[in-house]
Protein backbone atom coordinates (compact mmCIF):
# COMPACT_ATOMS: atom_id res chain seq x y z
CA UNK A 1 0.00 0.00 0.00
CA UNK A 2 2.93 2.19 0.59
CA UNK A 3 3.48 2.35 -3.05
CA UNK A 4 0.20 3.47 -3.98
CA UNK A 5 1.45 7.64 -3.81
CA UNK A 6 3.75 7.26 -6.02
CA UNK A 7 2.19 4.63 -8.58
CA UNK A 8 -0.68 7.23 -8.51
CA UNK A 9 2.27 10.07 -9.32
CA UNK A 10 3.54 8.10 -12.26
CA UNK A 11 -0.19 6.99 -13.72
CA UNK A 12 -0.76 10.94 -13.79
CA UNK A 13 2.51 12.00 -15.25
CA UNK A 14 2.20 9.62 -18.01
CA UNK A 15 -1.30 10.56 -18.52
CA UNK A 16 0.04 14.10 -18.86
CA UNK A 17 2.99 12.95 -21.13
CA UNK A 18 -0.07 11.27 -23.40
CA UNK A 19 -1.51 14.90 -23.71
CA UNK A 20 1.39 16.70 -24.24
CA UNK A 21 2.23 14.23 -27.40
CA UNK A 22 -1.56 14.88 -28.44
CA UNK A 23 -1.28 18.52 -27.80
CA UNK A 24 1.21 18.94 -30.98
CA UNK A 25 2.23 15.65 -32.47
CA UNK A 26 -1.20 15.67 -34.66
CA UNK A 27 -0.27 18.84 -36.00
CA UNK A 28 3.43 17.45 -38.12
CA UNK A 29 1.30 15.50 -39.63
CA UNK A 30 -0.91 17.56 -40.58
CA UNK A 31 0.78 20.05 -42.14
CA UNK A 32 4.60 18.76 -42.74
CA UNK A 33 6.12 21.43 -40.62
CA UNK A 34 9.00 20.11 -38.64
CA UNK A 35 8.43 20.67 -34.51
CA UNK A 36 10.28 22.54 -32.12
CA UNK A 37 9.32 22.55 -28.21
CA UNK A 38 10.19 25.57 -26.00
CA UNK A 39 11.53 25.66 -22.36
CA UNK A 40 9.39 28.78 -21.56
CA UNK A 41 10.60 28.76 -17.80
CA UNK A 42 14.62 28.70 -19.37
CA UNK A 43 13.62 31.22 -22.46
CA UNK A 44 12.03 33.62 -20.36
CA UNK A 45 14.91 34.82 -18.70
CA UNK A 46 16.83 35.10 -21.63
CA UNK A 47 16.39 38.70 -22.25
CA UNK A 48 18.70 40.48 -18.89
CA UNK A 49 18.07 37.09 -16.73
CA UNK A 50 14.76 39.08 -15.46
CA UNK A 51 11.58 36.59 -16.49
CA UNK A 52 9.47 38.06 -19.04
CA UNK A 53 7.53 37.06 -22.02
CA UNK A 54 9.52 39.20 -24.85
CA UNK A 55 11.91 36.60 -25.40
CA UNK A 56 9.40 33.83 -25.85
CA UNK A 57 7.59 36.08 -28.36
CA UNK A 58 10.85 36.78 -30.44
CA UNK A 59 11.83 32.83 -30.43
CA UNK A 60 7.90 31.83 -31.10
CA UNK A 61 7.92 33.93 -34.44
CA UNK A 62 11.33 33.63 -35.09
CA UNK A 63 10.39 29.47 -35.00
CA UNK A 64 6.85 30.64 -37.43
CA UNK A 65 8.90 32.56 -39.87
CA UNK A 66 11.48 30.13 -40.13
CA UNK A 67 8.66 27.32 -40.66
CA UNK A 68 8.24 25.57 -37.41
CA UNK A 69 5.31 24.33 -35.48
CA UNK A 70 5.87 25.31 -31.87
CA UNK A 71 4.35 24.76 -28.37
CA UNK A 72 6.01 26.23 -24.89
CA UNK A 73 6.33 23.90 -21.86
CA UNK A 74 6.31 26.25 -18.25
CA UNK A 75 6.94 25.00 -14.85
CA UNK A 76 4.28 25.01 -12.55
CA UNK A 77 5.23 28.39 -10.79
CA UNK A 78 6.21 30.23 -14.39
CA UNK A 79 2.67 32.82 -13.61
CA UNK A 80 4.31 33.62 -10.26
CA UNK A 81 7.45 34.40 -11.69
CA UNK A 82 5.95 36.67 -14.35
CA UNK A 83 2.83 37.92 -13.15
CA UNK A 84 2.98 37.75 -9.07
CA UNK A 85 0.18 34.40 -9.51
CA UNK A 86 -0.62 31.53 -10.92
CA UNK A 87 -1.01 31.84 -14.69
CA UNK A 88 -2.88 28.68 -16.69
CA UNK A 89 -2.51 27.35 -20.33
CA UNK A 90 -4.79 29.70 -21.49
CA UNK A 91 -3.69 32.40 -19.65
CA UNK A 92 -0.16 32.10 -20.84
CA UNK A 93 -1.57 31.29 -24.51
CA UNK A 94 -3.28 34.61 -24.42
CA UNK A 95 -0.23 36.71 -22.74
CA UNK A 96 2.03 35.15 -25.67
CA UNK A 97 -0.61 35.63 -28.41
CA UNK A 98 -0.87 31.90 -29.14
CA UNK A 99 -3.37 29.57 -28.52
CA UNK A 100 -3.73 27.69 -25.28
CA UNK A 101 -3.40 24.30 -27.33
CA UNK A 102 0.58 25.27 -27.93
CA UNK A 103 1.00 26.18 -24.38
CA UNK A 104 1.27 23.53 -21.42
CA UNK A 105 1.60 24.49 -17.68
CA UNK A 106 2.72 21.34 -15.33
CA UNK A 107 1.63 20.35 -12.59
CA UNK A 108 2.31 21.87 -9.48
CA UNK A 109 5.30 19.77 -7.88
CA UNK A 110 6.32 18.53 -11.45
CA UNK A 111 9.30 19.76 -13.17
CA UNK A 112 8.45 20.13 -16.82
CA UNK A 113 12.25 18.58 -17.97
CA UNK A 114 10.16 15.12 -17.91
CA UNK A 115 7.44 16.59 -19.93
CA UNK A 116 9.74 18.60 -22.62
CA UNK A 117 11.97 15.58 -23.19
CA UNK A 118 9.45 13.06 -23.64
CA UNK A 119 7.45 15.15 -26.10
CA UNK A 120 10.79 15.63 -28.05
CA UNK A 121 12.11 12.11 -27.79
CA UNK A 122 8.94 10.78 -29.24
CA UNK A 123 7.58 13.62 -31.55
CA UNK A 124 11.12 14.23 -33.36
CA UNK A 125 11.35 18.24 -31.89
CA UNK A 126 14.14 19.79 -31.08
CA UNK A 127 14.11 21.71 -28.14
CA UNK A 128 14.94 25.58 -27.57
CA UNK A 129 16.75 25.86 -24.57
CA UNK A 130 19.74 26.94 -22.68
CA UNK A 131 19.72 24.01 -20.29
CA UNK A 132 21.92 21.19 -21.42
CA UNK A 133 20.03 18.80 -19.73
CA UNK A 134 23.38 17.21 -18.54
CA UNK A 135 21.61 15.80 -15.23
CA UNK A 136 19.02 13.60 -17.63
CA UNK A 137 21.64 12.77 -20.54
CA UNK A 138 21.48 9.01 -19.50
CA UNK A 139 18.02 8.83 -19.94
CA UNK A 140 17.55 10.81 -22.42
CA UNK A 141 21.08 10.17 -24.71
CA UNK A 142 19.83 11.90 -27.76
CA UNK A 143 20.23 15.04 -26.19
CA UNK A 144 24.33 14.82 -27.24
CA UNK A 145 23.05 15.06 -31.20
CA UNK A 146 24.03 17.87 -32.52
CA UNK A 147 20.83 20.10 -33.12
CA UNK A 148 18.93 18.50 -30.83
CA UNK A 149 18.97 21.03 -28.05
CA UNK A 150 18.97 24.62 -29.77
CA UNK A 151 20.24 27.39 -27.26
CA UNK A 152 19.59 31.08 -27.80
CA UNK A 153 19.39 34.34 -26.08
CA UNK A 154 20.21 38.01 -26.72
CA UNK A 155 23.46 39.61 -27.39
CA UNK A 156 23.84 43.51 -28.04
CA UNK A 157 19.65 43.44 -27.63
CA UNK A 158 19.53 41.12 -30.75
CA UNK A 159 17.95 37.61 -30.25
CA UNK A 160 19.98 34.61 -31.31
CA UNK A 161 19.26 30.73 -32.24
CA UNK A 162 21.65 28.36 -32.80
CA UNK A 163 18.98 26.73 -35.41
CA UNK A 164 20.77 23.85 -36.94
CA UNK A 165 21.88 23.89 -40.38
CA UNK A 166 19.62 22.48 -42.92
CA UNK A 167 16.45 24.27 -41.07
CA UNK A 168 13.33 24.11 -43.11
CA UNK A 169 13.45 27.18 -44.69
CA UNK A 170 17.81 27.24 -45.56
CA UNK A 171 18.09 29.77 -43.06
CA UNK A 172 21.44 30.87 -41.51
CA UNK A 173 23.59 28.88 -39.90
CA UNK A 174 24.64 28.36 -35.74
CA UNK A 175 25.24 30.94 -33.57
CA UNK A 176 23.12 32.94 -36.57
CA UNK A 177 22.11 36.58 -34.99
CA UNK A 178 18.70 37.48 -35.25
CA UNK A 179 16.61 40.64 -35.42
CA UNK A 180 14.90 40.65 -32.42
CA UNK A 181 10.99 41.24 -33.26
Amino acid sequence: MDGWPLLMLLGGVLILVYLLLRWIGGRRRADGRPLAVIDGSNVMYWQDKTPRLQPLAAVLAELGRRGYQTGVVFDANAGYLLAGRYLDDHALGKALGIGQDRVMVVPKGVQADPYLLDYARQSGAIIISADRFRDRLAGYPELSQPGRIVRGGYRDGALWLDLPTGSPTGGPGPDQRLAAS
